[in-house]
């Protein structure tokens, strides 16, 4: 049985966005379910175009999703090769050498390299689709070569795949149309036609193709990194965009994927991106991390904090941010108080004082009392217990809601109108850090 060889054939004129991700994720994916082999193949012959930076990011970010390849080459590398082939076609007269006007200067004559087209109608098999048919005979007679040294597009890419062995082409279906001239090429060559799969195309939220003009364009693989999206949860996103595995699983690691992968389960329909989707799954997959890694991972130790209330703030990081990029935001913000003790304002301490309810500075003494009662290492729950009678008791002597009762509570053990619940914060920061906290703001009401 023939061994099956994928193909990754970036085109290095553009940063790596999820279109290319995605292609090259279900090439991996195949050839590693069927114990084949990968070929990276960086197809950069527009010499105008591409650029080592755009190379080296595809790269980059590739092996950063967890992708790899068994073989690597550079179209750019493969001149004498092409010239060859293309040679030997003019040879045998499958090819001829044109002279025609310039497109750029009518007034000057190239050299061009065209097909001889049989004109015959070409059927193949989609492993996706079923069968296509065109009929080529409206192609005419192509071009192959700008000239014998300037291949096109559709001559590297048959020659690269026929020496590379390539079994199964796995590309966008916006190359099906590419397909009937490339299989032309293949016969002229006398090249054995690869397997061909068109993946549905991605989609933005009107189900229009997702393009640079799309509301929020293409999203690109590395500004998705610094935002801190992690790969497993992208690579999970994207294998479910225009696959499905049959059955209700939604989370899958790259080994779970390559283990489940296969091209009968790849969607004709398109693929919608959805940021809220992802954002949802790269949660569940920050959920997954201890809280050593989870720091580690995130670069929050480089905020500073000393690592005992970071690691404790990491279950509420890990309930409360989608990405590590919202994850330094809260610490540094919202969460700040479990690292840094406030400085609590008056006016905001009384701020929810009303009738028939105790002052700020009453209620802070009586809950100081019990906060001083609890031991060090108290859960949440054990502050809740503790406090929330003194809350409720007020409350029903009172007109206010319990929220109103727990309000300077919870401002001045953070300083800030939004923060975790006061219970919460006790149980991180500890019964003495607030206990020192509640004194502080008992003394600037002038208690």
């Amino acid at each position: 049985m023939t061994r099956v060889v994928t193909r990754i054939p970036p085109s290095p004129t553009g940063r790596l966005h999820i279109g290319t991700a995605r292609t090259a994720l279900f090439n991996y994916l195949f050839a590693r379910h069927e114990n084949g082999t990968v070929v990276f193949r960086s197809e950069d012959t527009d010499r105008a175009r591409s650029k080592k930076e755009f190379e080296d990011e595809i790269l980059e970010g590739l092996a950063w999703l967890g992708l790899s390849w068994d073989a690597f080459s550079r179209q750019s590398e493969r001149a004498a090769r092409y010239r060859e082939l293309i040679e030997g076609l003019v040879r045998k007269g499958r090819a001829y050498i044109s002279e025609e006007p310039s497109r750029e200067d009518p007034e000057k004559t190239v050299e061009l390299v065209r097909l001889r087209n049989p004109g015959a109608r070409i059927t193949f098999i989609d492993l996706v689709r079923g069968g296509i048919t065109f009929d080529t005979a409206e192609l005419g007679d192509f071009v192959i070569a700008r000239s014998l040294d300037d291949p096109v597009y559709h001559f590297a890419v048959v020659a690269d795949d026929m020496d590379a062995g390539v079994t199964h082409v796995i590309r966008g279906e916006d190359h099906i149309s590419n397909t009937p001239r490339q299989i032309l090429i293949q016969e002229a060559l006398g090249a054995p036609r690869p397997a061909y799969a068109h993946l549905p195309l991605i989609l933005d939220k009107k189900r229009a193709k997702l393009s640079k003009r799309s509301p929020s364009g293409v999203p690109q693989i590395a500004d998705l990194r610094a935002e801190g999206f992690m790969p497993e949860a992208l690579v999970n996103y994207l294998a479910l965009l225009g696959w499905n595995p049959g059955d209700a699983r939604e989370d899958f690691s790259l080994a779970e994927l390559v283990e489940a992968f296969t091209l009968g389960g790849v969607q004709k329909s398109g693929a919608v991106w959805d940021r809220t989707k992802l954002l949802s799954v790269n949660q569940r997959w920050m959920r997954t991390l201890p809280p050593d890694e989870f720091i580690e991972r995130g670069g929050l130790g480089a905020l500073g904090f000393a690592p005992e209330p970071l690691a404790k703030a990491v279950p509420l990081l890990q309930e409360r941010a989608r990405t590590f990029a919202e994850a330094h935001a809260l610490a540094g913000g919202e969460l700040l108080c479990l690292f840094e003790a406030p400085a609590p304002d008056a006016a905001a301490l009384r701020a929810k004082e009303a009738p028939g309810l105790p002052r700020a500075d009453a209620a802070l003494a009586q809950f100081l009392a019990s906060v001083e009662r609890l031991p060090d290492g108290s859960s949440a729950d054990a502050a809740r217990a503790a406090l929330m009678p003194l809350a409720e008791a007020a409350e029903a002597e009172g007109k206010g809601g319990r929220g109103a009762v727990l309000w300077p509570l919870r401002y001045a053990l953070s300083g800030q109108e939004r923060s975790p619940d006061p219970f919460t914060l006790v149980s991180l920061i500890g019964p003495a850090e607030a206990a020192r906290r509640l004194k502080k703001a008992i003394g600037i009401l002038g208690g």
